[in-house]
Formats: C-alpha cells, sequence, structure tokens
C-alpha cells in the first residue's frame, strides 16, 4: 500500500487543450506546481511519521495548516484535469444533472455565467467549483480561496476550475477572464455526470 501521495498522469498530452493550454503552459502548472503540493504534502507526512518515532518538537499549527494546504493543491488540481477534455460535448451532460443545475439557476445559460463569475471574481489565488449537497439536493456553487479556505465541508466536487494565476500567466499573462472563458469549452462533461452520478446514488 502506498502511504504517499503521487503525481497523476494525465488523460491527454500537454499539447492537447490548446487554447486553453498552450504545451508549456499546461507542463509547468502539472508537472512543477502540482508536483510541489504533491512532494510538499509528502514532506509534512515524513514530519509526522517521525513524531510517533522520536521526542522531536515541532510547530504543530504550522505543520497543519501546511499540510492542509498541501493536501487541498493535490486534491483540487487532481479533480481539475480529470474534469477536462480535448472533445467537450455538453450534450454528454447528464439529463438529471442537468435538470437539477436549471432548478436552481434558471438555465444552462445563467449557470455558466455564475460559474465564470465566481471564477473571475474569486479573491487572490484561489477556484470555483460547482459542488453537490446531499442534503438539500442542490448543485451549489463555491469560490475556494488558496486550496483550503471556504470549502463547504463534505459537498462533492462536480466541476472545478483553478483561478489561480499559475494557471495561467505563460498564456493570459493577467487576463483571468479571458483564460475562464476559454475553459467552458474543454469541460469534460461525461466526468462531471460520472461525478454526480457517484453522489447521487451516496445519498
Amino acid at each position: 500500500m502506498n502511504n504517499f501521495y503521487q503525481l497523476p498522469q494525465l488523460k491527454y498530452d500537454y499539447s492537447q487543450l490548446s487554447p486553453l493550454f498552450s504545451g508549456e503552459q499546461l507542463e509547468v502548472h502539472h508537472s512543477k506546481h502540482h508536483r510541489s503540493y504533491v512532494d510538499k504534502a509528502n514532506q509534512d507526512l515524513r514530519i509526522l511519521d517521525d513524531i510517533k518515532n522520536s521526542e522531536i518538537k515541532i510547530d504543530e499549527k504550522a505543520l497543519l495548516k501546511d499540510l492542509s494546504f498541501n493536501i487541498g493543491g493535490h486534491v483540487l488540481h487532481s479533480l481539475f484535469w480529470d474534469n477536462l477534455t480535448p472533445k467537450s460535448d455538453i450534450n454528454l451532460v447528464d439529463n438529471e444533472l442537468k435538470d437539477k443545475i436549471v432548478n436552481q439557476y434558471g438555465n444552462m445559460g445563467k449557470f455558466k455565467d455564475f460559474f465564470l463569475e465566481a471564477a473571475i471574481s474569486v479573491e487572490g489565488s484561489g477556484w470555483a467549483a460547482l459542488s453537490f449537497c446531499k442534503l438539500t439536493h442542490r448543485p451549489l456553487v463555491m469560490q475556494i480561496e488558496k486550496h483550503n479556505l471556504n470549502i463547504y465541508p463534505m459537498f462533492k466536487i462536480l466541476l472545478i476550475i483553478d483561478a489561480w494565476e499559475h494557471a495561467y500567466y505563460i498564456d493570459y499573462k493577467n487576463k483571468r477572464k479571458d483564460y475562464v472563458e476559454s475553459f467552458w469549452e474543454f469541460i469534460d462533461w461525461k466526468e462531471v455526470s460520472k461525478r454526480y452520478r457517484e453522489v447521487r446514488d451516496e445519498a
């Protein structure tokens, strides 16, 4: 059993998500930025392993904050990669999920505008995600600051976009809006629907 985190393999080549990402941007994002969260999370886990075998003193508050940040970065990036595809087709969205989105936001166009604005307006470095509440059966958009702030506890993420500057700075400079709008054309609705059916069945 592997007791440490691993950088996931992508289901597409670095060159296949243009113009959302150039090959250079995607490679740096995945192999440098995401890898750093994996490496730092594993480093924190090794510190925890040392604690149980020795009397070393650590700054526990700082360690737990760092671990939360790095695990969050790894998990959210892994979800992000998997909800992207070179061949997006909104007709693949689960009809039941579509009905719930329409019931919550009015229509798919309004949902698109709401979701993209959440990504554009998130403060500083953060994310926008479509999540699902098993208690109210509502699909709810949330903004996540950094990797671990403002997350709705226990809400399964169906769709997520990385709005950190490191996600787009090579290709878009400071034009977050252009990057966010391009994202919509690369959503893997089949994966989003799969996540919805999983959480529906759990509920």
